[in-house]
């Protein structure tokens, strides 16, 4: 199976995720209240707007917007770049690794559209277990989580075969 990787994957699973989260995003916006939170499932999950100034779980949330920006946008053009530029390398004849790396592109734009836009990411999933909150995420959040997931196992099963061909 050797040759060019296709970038479809890329594109159609980047394109995917960032039209679900930016859907997504705009029903909350245009249903809820800024802390509106409506319970969907007792006792284990709520929809909840909320907006987060930092990174995963609100890192750096406290450091000065500017700076804040420029390092989030920063960060999302880089990963961005690592992904396009390394894509040959990165996918190689890994079968998961097109889609990983999709999944991982269209949560970055994702998020990033909402950092410029609003200067702070819409977060709405919220999972729970009666007082024990998991932090409140979004749809870019999963497909990014799902997508370096399959990036690892890809890596790993990679690694078997490359032993196993030793």
């Amino acid at each position: 199976m050797g040759g060019k990787p296709s970038f479809l994957p890329l594109v159609l699973w980047g394109a995917g995720v960032v039209a679900l989260d930016q859907l997504s995003k705009w029903f909350i916006v245009a249903n809820f209240l800024l802390h509106d939170s409506r319970e969907v499932i007792p006792g284990f999950f709520s929809l909840t707007y909320i907006t987060n100034t930092g990174a995963a779980f609100g890192i750096l949330a406290g450091q000065h917007s500017t700076l804040r920006q420029v390092f989030f946008v920063a960060v999302a053009g880089v990963a961005l770049a690592v992904i396009i530029l390394g894509w040959r390398q990165l996918c190689g004849e890994q079968r998961l690794m097109p889609h990983a790396l999709g999944l991982i592109a269209g949560g970055a734009v994702g998020n990033l559209i909402d950092r410029l836009r609003f200067g702070a990411v819409i977060d709405f999933l919220d999972f729970y277990v009666q007082d024990h909150h998991w932090p409140a995420f979004n749809v870019a959040d999963a497909a990014i989580t799902v997508g370096v997931g399959l990036f690892l196992l890809g890596s790993m099963l990679d690694g078997r075969r490359r032993g196993s061909e030793d």
